[in-house]
Parts: structure tokens; C-alpha cells; sequence
């Protein structure tokens, strides 16, 4: 966007035609007086480039600075051509101020201030259109100079919300050629807000501005509604640089539209120099968002500011003025005095700087805490050498950290012993070094459990899920004489047995099948079981595939007489494929003759696992 001044457009009515050639047989108009410049800089030590803050920055402290603003084509002459515009030219193409201001804060809640612009650079084109004679820029020239005050209503310096009021006043001290004043005096009061929480900053002005009218062209510029808002942040770790964007504007009251409207957009940063932190530099760029006369489509400013940094309020925990970091006694009001050990402290003396005046304090000498018992005001309290919140006087064993008890002669002192750490004291525990449960039974208290049930402990167990027999076999102790499991496989220790070309199951299978319909019963994670069956490679590949599949359905079938969910199992007959021996010896054909029960679904914890 950038400013522009809109003159009649050619052609239409004859009104309007004869209106122009009357003014181009006339002598045409002077330029008017113009104040073009809206940055209005907020004062040395604010937050912002162009939003002033709520608060008067310290205590009689005084801060200045040089700021450097640039705004590229303020004005442009624009024809309405009736459906299009057409640019004449800049009026006023560039144009640069150095503003110098002064700031001083009173009483940390009152601040005045001036700030007095010299343009250092007017240049433009004085363009003619509209009736008058637009006049070129007369270059360097002095601006109006501006006065200003400020009162901090509510709110500390470092506190996140802050409220206050304010204000400016413009002296007509400019050169009226270079468009940098109107020749009158204009006044803004403001409503001030902001505030800074921890690293977050803000800041927000409203007020409107009040000035005599002027012409320029087909616009009268008269008083306005500005407003202007600010966010930042703070980082480093000092806080030392400051990130922000922040908007500026105002509105002409009587005539607000396009060419009455000023909005600006600034993104910058500032830095106080490490070394000399009361100096700042600040920069800051950002395009204009209307085309009101004086807004720029581009603006650029430099800020070189001395600014002390404003500390935050030292601590006074007892309230007698006297800081903590020089206060003798912090948590007793005291008086002043040249002796730094007794500086803050009351007269009456308190030697052992703890707070607890000598006359009160039972050990003088020694700092302790405020005690009811006047026998122990101001004495340390009991020792506890080993730290375990039982004071020595009345710990049994005062060099070794124990537990509370009834029995003073154990109370401080350590538990009895658990070397296993299952909670079964060695004195009861019948397995003091293999941890286990508590049980009402002296022979097993302490000891590991039974989990499959089977009366033999799962600690000599060799298989713990299963119930089994015992065996003098320590790896077979515990574990079924006929059937194993594995995360793969239920694992059969003898085959089942066929009648011979048939898948009749004889007798003498029972207890294997009973065996194995009680493992499925015990491992209900098991979900689905693939029985299997198998033949060697004797006779034709068919009859094999016939045999080994109705061999795998009977033990299915009996299996679910035997009280196996139907839904757990599925049947299949591989025939001779897959060999688990030498088909050509009868040792191994015999091997390869055979039933399996492999595992195809398993519930593991949190998931189900397919095993195949």
C-alpha cells in the first residue's frame, strides 16, 4: 500500500469538465500546509518503537535518544480515470527524520518528555492535478517539535498488567514547505495499557488527536482516533534481546474513509549491548496497510537509545527499609547502623542472627528456631546423627538409621533382616534366600508357590505352568510324563496310536489324549491349535493325504469329547510332506509317522500373537 491523493477523474458531466477548464485558465492553488509524517516514536526507555508503554521508566532517571525514520512515497498524485486510477506522480517520494528525544521519569509513576524532528531528506516529483499546484519538497527541514507527559496509574515497571495515561502536544516549530507541518498546534491524550509477564511483552494506546482542519486536494484532514498496539518477547538469558511486531493507525473523524485512513505494520528487534546495557539499539521495517494520505508503502526505522536498565524492587522481608541483601537480621525490623553485623537489626541486639531477640532467646549465641517452651526459644533443635527423623535423645540406635517402635529399645533401630526382600522376616521365612510368599504354614512361610498346583514348588519345578509328577530328575521334576508345551508346540513324549491303515485311535492313546485336552484346559492363552497329521512315504501320495487327514480329525474329535472348545482346534492332513526322519530306514519312517499339535494363535499380554 502506499498514500495517495485522488484528483477528479476526465470526461463525465459537463459540470465537471467545465470546473477543469475554469481551473487550468486560472492561476492554480498553492500547496497547503501539510503535517504528512504518522510515526509518531514513543518516548526513550519504552518497549516499543511507536506504541507508547503505561509506565514512567524508574526513579529520577533520565533516558535519550536518536532515532533514525525512513518512509518511502508518504504521497502520491492519483487521477480517477472512472474505472481505473492512473499514478501522476510522487508528490513526496521519500522522506527521512532524525528525531531526537528526551525522556526523564519522576518519582518512578510520572515522565516527561520531548522529541524534536529534523528531516534530513524530502524528495518528491510536484506533480499538478486536482487545481493545485503541488510543490516540491524544499528537502532538509526542521519538524514540529513535540512535548509530552505521562502518569503510571497502576501497575509496576515488571508486572504484567500496567495502566496509565498520557499525552502529546505538537508545537508548530516546521518549515511548511517540506510537508512536516500544518502550522498549528495539535494535542493528543491517550489511554495507555501493557505489561511484561516474565518474558512476554505488550503494550496498547487509544486517544484521538485534536487539530485544525486541512484541505488537500478532494480531502479535508481534521481530528482523528488513533490507536496503536504492541507484542514482544525477551530473550537471552539477561533478557537482552526483544522480538516484537506492532500496528499503528488513526482514522479522520469527520470524513473516515480510504484517504483518512493511516495503518502501519512494523517487525523488529532491540538489544541492549552486553557489555553497556543502558545502551540500545533498535530496528525495525514493515509496509503501510491503507493508502490514507501519509501512510508509506514502506517505512524503515534506527534506533540508538540511552536507556538504564530499570531492576526489579530488592526484597525488605521484615519491612524496616532495609534491604535483605545488607539487612543483618532479615525476619526482625531493625535499624540502621555503620557496624554491617548489626545493620538492620533491632537494638535491643540479637547475636546469633536468628530472628529471636537476645531477651527472648534462650541460647543467645546460637541460631535456633522460635519454640513455644521459653527453655528452647532460639536453641537448635535435637540432633539426629544417622537421619532417620527420630531424634538422638530418643533413638535406640542413634548411628544407624531405623524405624519407629513401640519398644524403646528398638525404636530408631533397623528391622529385623529379610535377605530374600520378599517381606518374610529370616526369623519366619523357611526359604530365607529364594523369595517368596507369606503362608500361614512354617514349612513353606517365605517360600516359592505352587503355580500349576502340583505340589512341587516352583523353584524345583522344572515345569511350573504344567501340572506333573514328581521325578528324581531334576530337568523332569514336576514337568507330564506324556506332554510338554512350548510357545510353538504341545509337545506329545509318545505317539498316538492308529489301527493300522485306518484312523481308528487305539485304546492305549487315552491317557495321552486326556493329557493333552488337560494341558488346553490349563493354557487357556492357547487359542487356536492346528492338529497335525503326518504318515511316511510308503504307499501312493493320495492315500496318504486321505490317511494322515482323518488320522488328524479323530484326535480333534476326541479331543473335543474330552472337553476341548471346538472353536480352538482345526485339523489337517499333510501326508509325507513333511518328513521329520530318513523315510528309508524303519526307524525313521516310524518317526514320520506321527501327530502334532502345533500352536497357530496365542494370547500374549496386551496382544494377540500369530504363531503360523
Amino acid at each position: 500500500m502506499r498514500s495517495r491523493v485522488w484528483i477528479a477523474r476526465i470526461g463525465g458531466l459537463c459540470a465537471a469538465a467545465c470546473a477543469l477548464l475554469c481551473a487550468a485558465a486560472a492561476e492554480a492553488q498553492e500547496t497547503p500546509a501539510v503535517d504528512l509524517p504518522k510515526f509518531n516514536p514513543s518516548v526513550a526507555g519504552d518497549r516499543f518503537f511507536g506504541v507508547p508503554s503505561p509506565f514512567a521508566a524508574g526513579e529520577a532517571t533520565f533516558h535519550a535518544m536518536a532515532l533514525l525514520d525512513y518512509a518511502r512515497e508518504p504521497l502520491v498524485l492519483v487521477r480517477d480515470t472512472g474505472t481505473d486510477s492512473e499514478d501522476i506522480g510522487s508528490v513526496v517520494s521519500d522522506q527521512m527524520f532524525v528525531h531526537i528525544g528526551l525522556n526523564f521519569s519522576i518519582i518512578n509513576r510520572i515522565a516527561i518528555n520531548a522529541d524534536m524532528p529534523f528531516a534530513v531528506l524530502s524528495s518528491g516529483e510536484a506533480p499538478s492535478g486536482g487545481g493545485i499546484e503541488f510543490q516540491e519538497p524544499s528537502g532538509a527541514a526542521v519538524g514540529d517539535l513535540r512535548l509530552g507527559a505521562r502518569v503510571r496509574i497502576f501497575g509496576d515497571y515488571h508486572e504484567a498488567f500496567q495502566f496509565g495515561v498520557g499525552g502529546y502536544v505538537w508545537l508548530p516549530t516546521g518549515v511548511d514547505t517540506s510537508y512536516v507541518t500544518d502550522g498549528s498546534v495539535r494535542g493528543q491524550p491517550q489511554l495507555l495499557l501493557g505489561g511484561r509477564a516474565d518474558r512476554f511483552i505488550w503494550s496498547m494506546m487509544a486517544g484521538p488527536t485534536f487539530r485544525s482542519s486541512t484541505s488537500l486536494s478532494t480531502v479535508t484532514l481534521g481530528h482523528q482516533m488513533n490507536w496503536g498496539a504492541g507484542v514482544g518477547v525477551l530473550l537471552l538469558e539477561d533478557r537482552i534481546l526483544q522480538l516484537g511486531a506492532e500496528t499503528a493507525g488513526g482514522v479522520d473523524i469527520e470524513t473516515p474513509d480510504g484517504r483518512t485512513t493511516n495503518a502501519e505494520l512494523l517487525a523488529g528487534a532491540k538489544l541492549r549491548i552486553p557489555s553497556v546495557e543502558f545502551l540500545e539499539l533498535g530496528l525495525a521495517a514493515g509496509p503501510g496497510l491503507t493508502t490514507g494520505i501519509g501512510t508509506p508503502a514502506f517505512r524503515g526505522v534506527f534506533q540508538f537509545a540511552y536507556t538504564p536498565v530499570i531492576e526489579e524492587p530488592k526484597a525488605d522481608t521484615d519491612g524496616d527499609t532495609i534491604y535483605d541483601d545488607v539487612d543483618a537480621c532479615v525476619k526482625v525490623p531493625g535499624v540502621k547502623s555503620d557496624d554491617p553485623a548489626k545493620h538492620g537489626c533491632p537494638a535491643d541486639g540479637d547475636t546469633d542472627k536468628d530472628g529471636i531477640l537476645d531477651k527472648d532467646d534462650a541460647c543467645p549465641t546460637v541460631p535456633g528456631p522460635r519454640n513455644e517452651d521459653k527453655t528452647k526459644n532460639g536453641c537448635p533443635p535435637p540432633k539426629d546423627r544417622d537421619g532417620d527423623t527420630i531424634l538422638d535423645d530418643d533413638d535406640a540406635c542413634p548411628d544407624v538409621a531405623g524405624i519407629p517402635s513401640e519398644d524403646k529399645s528398638k525404636h530408631g533401630c533397623p528391622p529385623p533382616a529379610d535377605k530374600d526382600g520378599d517381606g518374610v522376616l529370616d526369623g519366619d521365612d523357611a526359604c530365607v534366600e529364594i523369595p517368596g510368599l507369606k503362608t500361614d504354614d512354617k514349612a513353606t512361610n517365605g517360600c516359592p508357590g505352587d503355580t500349576d498346583g502340583d505340589g512341587i514348588r516352583d523353584d524345583k519345578d522344572a515345569c511350573p505352568r504344567e501340572k506333573g509328577e514328581p521325578d528324581a530328575d531334576a530337568s523332569k521334576n514336576g514337568c507330564p510324563k506324556l506332554v510338554r508345551v512350548t510357545d510353538q508346540e504341545i509337545v506329545i513324549l509318545e505317539q498316538v496310536q492308529f489301527d493300522t491303515g485306518k484312523a481308528t485311535i487305539r485304546s492305549v492313546s487315552n491317557p495321552l489324549l486326556d493329557s493333552v485336552a488337560q494341558v488346553l484346559k490349563e493354557h487357556p492363552e492357547i487359542l487356536r491349535l492346528e492338529v497335525q497329521g503326518h504318515t511316511d512315504n510308503k504307499g501312493a501320495k493320495v492315500m496318504n493325504d486321505k490317511l494322515s487327514g482323518d488320522r488328524a480329525k479323530s484326535v480333534k474329535d476326541a479331543l473335543i469329547k474330552r472337553g476341548v472348545d471346538a472353536g480352538r482346534l482345526t485339523s489337517k492332513g499333510y501326508g509325507m510332506d513333511k518328513p521329520v526322519a530318513d523315510n528309508k530306514t524303519d526307524e525313521g519312517r516310524q518317526k514320520n509317522r506321527r501327530v502334532q499339535f502345533i500352536v497357530t494363535e496365542k494370547k500374549a499380554t496386551g496382544a494377540t500373537v500369530q504363531t503360523k
